[in-house]
C-alpha cells in the first residue's frame, strides 16, 4: 500500500556542489518516482556554470535574487528572478545561475530522478552552515567523467562560461 511521505525540517542530507548545495526532499531512488523535489541554495557571489542535461528542471524562487541566464532565440540573455518567479527549463536547454546579491538565492526544485541521482553521486554530504571547501582536481574530474560519460550531460568550456560573464577559476 502507498502511503503519504512527510519530510520534516532538517532530517534530509545536504549535499555541496562546488558551492551551491541541494537537500533532496524526494529520494530519486525510491521505485515508482515521477520527480525528484529539492530545495537548493546558491549562497552570494556563487554561480552554477553554463550546462544542459535531457532532464527537465522548474525552479521557484522561495528567497533572495538570482540572475538566471535562458538560451533563446538569437542567443543567451542574463534575466533576474525574485521571491515568487518560476521558471521551467525544457530538457537540453543551456542554462546557467548567478547569484550577485548579499543574500542566499534558494529555490523549491522539481526536477527528474536521474537528476536526483546524479547530484547524490557528484555531492559531498555537509551540515547546514558547515563552511564549505573548494573541490579537490579529482573531485573535479569525477564530476567531469560522471556528467558527460554516465549522464550525457554538455558543460560550457571556461571560454563559453567566460563569454556569458560566468569565471570557472577556483577564486571565482
Amino acid at each position: 500500500m502507498k502511503t503519504p511521505k512527510v519530510i520534516k525540517a532538517g532530517t534530509t542530507k545536504f549535499l555541496d556542489v562546488f558551492g551551491p548545495t541541494l537537500q533532496l526532499l524526494t529520494s530519486p531512488s525510491e521505485p515508482d518516482i515521477e520527480y525528484c523535489v529539492m530545495e537548493g541554495t546558491i549562497p552570494p557571489g556563487v554561480s552554477v556554470p553554463l550546462h544542459s542535461h535531457p532532464d527537465n528542471e522548474s525552479f521557484y524562487v522561495l528567497a533572495g535574487v538570482a540572475q538566471f541566464l535562458a538560451q533563446q532565440e538569437g542567443g543567451f540573455n542574463w534575466l533576474e528572478l525574485k521571491v515568487g518567479d518560476f521558471v521551467h527549463i525544457p530538457g537540453n536547454v543551456k542554462h546557467a545561475w548567478k547569484n550577485t546579491a548579499t543574500e542566499n538565492l534558494v529555490t523549491l526544485t522539481t526536477t527528474t530522478p536521474a537528476l536526483g541521482r546524479f547530484f547524490q553521486e557528484v555531492g559531498r554530504v555537509v551540515e547546514p552552515g558547515e563552511q564549505q571547501r573548494a573541490p579537490t582536481p579529482e573531485e573535479i574530474g569525477h564530476f567531469v567523467q560522471i556528467s558527460i560519460q554516465k549522464y550525457h550531460y554538455w558543460l560550457g568550456t571556461p571560454e563559453e562560461n567566460a563569454a556569458v560573464g560566468i569565471s570557472l577559476s577556483m577564486e571565482g
